[in-house]
């Protein structure tokens, strides 16, 4: 396994919703490792595959405190089925780099998905986890935290990124 590029903002496949994924197979296994491996460098607590470069259904998270971190959620195709309650969290986003901002979501989540064998698999949620899996589910409909900010602090985040990408090519 090996750490894998994070794309970022504005790349198009993150604004892009991702294709089912048909059966859960031995390459998107090690896909979904290579993926926690990477979101432990970074470091982070969830990574979907668009955020490196994969048009497929499919998240890691592990929202546990340092000493606990190593045993990461994957869920193939991944779906919410009920949520209630709302909540405003500071989020970040490792394909948003240099913006943290309170973004609102649902206080509890149900999500179904499938795990590493193929399995179907249920997660009833609140707190950080809820969070975490609502931000994830929303890079497989082509969204990110972004597009949940206020629209001038969003304005002057593009603006900035495009200049700082701008300064980096020259």
């Amino acid at each position: 396994m090996a750490i894998m590029k994070i794309l970022t903002y504005p790349e198009p496949i993150l604004s892009r919703p991702c294709r089912e994924i048909v059966s859960v197979e031995r390459p998107l296994i090690e896909l979904a490792e290579s993926m926690a491996e990477t979101m432990y460098a970074a470091p982070g607590i969830g990574l979907a595959a668009p955020q490196v470069g994969v048009d497929q259904r499919l998240v890691v998270i592990d929202v546990k405190r340092d000493e606990e971190r190593g045993n990461p959620i994957f869920l193939f195709n991944p779906r919410i089925v009920a949520m209630s309650g709302e909540t405003v969290y500071e989020e970040g986003c490792l394909s948003v780099p240099d913006l943290v901002a309170d973004v609102t979501r649902a206080a509890r989540v149900v999500v179904e998905a499938w795990d590493r064998e193929g399995n179907p698999l249920t997660i009833d949620a609140d707190g950080l986890l809820a969070i975490c899996l609502q931000h994830e589910l929303d890079h497989l409909e082509g969204r990110l935290f972004l597009d949940k900010v206020s629209p001038l602090k969003r304005a002057l985040y593009k603006k900035r990124r495009l200049k700082q990408l701008k300064k980096d090519e020259a």
